[in-house]
């Protein structure tokens, strides 16, 4: 039930093989693509640290006048 006919697995290549044949296939990208991906994560991270500060302090301000 489960046989098919005309089909035959690749054969098995090392894990090692295999992976350094994955490493060619890769696309590294150059230097000023890695530097404008790098300021902007930064610039992202940044802002949003400053974001989640304010609201932390407005949260802080407005529990401690309603507990006051």
């Amino acid at each position: 039930m489960g046989e098919t006919t005309g089909t035959e697995k690749a054969p098995k290549q090392s894990f090692f093989k295999g992976l350094k044949a994955e490493f060619k296939k890769i696309v590294w990208p150059d230097q000023e693509t890695v530097t404008k991906q790098t300021i902007a994560v930064l610039a992202v991270s940044a802002a949003l640290g400053i974001i989640i500060a304010i609201l932390d302090f407005i949260i802080k301000w407005g529990l401690s006048f309603m507990i006051k």
